[in-house]
């Protein structure tokens, strides 16, 4: 009796031991399976660093280039821009000679300021709208300042901007000009819509060199050759 006692502790024994010995390898795997996916992550992340850091290294470099580039092409427009300032061309303000007789001038030919008050210009032109500081009606391809409208109102531009169309503002027609006039390296203002000094200079300057009459505004032929008509 005592004998099998020992005997089926020996075997319990062992069992345990076993079965110790099991939990212990089964610790070790997963201990190693989980050492082995901490550094695949490790790993993983490692590469996906590396891999930042040479797109960072490359749009970097890239950004340099650009940056150059513009440098460079601001530098060619600001030349451009002042080689054709350096013109000797000045901004036209009368229009009363022959060059300006033709069918394509000649609403600046006969242009003359115009005085009246509000009810008078709602009763003969039904087209009145207020941009570029003041009001402005519409005639036959054109729009003119409506002096008398507004009795306080200011026109820095006094003259005719032709549109061709009534539904095209003259603000907006002014942007499209000097949008052209800059892309073609002519103009270096702000696309503000606006007729002054600088518009005006500008389009002297493109006028002439493309044989066009000198009226420092925005006319048919202007539009035509811009692209814009």
């Amino acid at each position: 009796m005592g004998v099998a006692r020992t005997r089926s502790a020996r075997t319990a024994e062992r069992g345990i031991r076993s079965a110790r010995t099991a939990e212990r390898g089964a610790r070790t795997r997963t201990a190693d399976r989980g050492r082995t996916s901490l550094d695949r992550e490790r790993a993983v992340a490692r590469a996906g660093r590396a891999r930042a850091a040479q797109t960072a290294a490359r749009t970097n470099a890239a950004a340099r280039r650009n940056l150059a580039v513009n440098r460079q092409r601001n530098l060619t427009f600001a030349r451009n821009v002042a080689l054709n300032r350096d013109r000797d061309v000045r901004i036209v303000n009368n229009w009363r000679n022959d060059r300006f007789r033709g069918a394509n001038y000649v609403v600046f030919y006969n242009y003359n300021r115009v005085w009246h008050d509000r009810v008078w210009w709602v009763n003969n032109y039904p087209r009145v709208v207020f941009v570029l500081g003041g009001w402005w009606y519409w005639n036959a391809g054109y729009w003119y300042p409506a002096w008398g409208y507004d009795p306080y109102a200011w026109y820095p531009y006094d003259g005719p901007i032709y549109t061709g169309y009534a539904d095209r503002m003259p603000d907006r027609i002014v942007e499209d000009v000097q949008l052209a006039l800059q892309q073609q390296g002519y103009y270096a203002g702000s696309i503000d819509g606006l007729l002054g000094p600088q518009t005006r200079g500008a389009l002297a300057a493109f006028q002439a060199d493309y044989g066009l009459a000198i009226t420092s505004a925005v006319n048919k032929p202007t539009l035509q050759t811009l692209g814009l008509a």
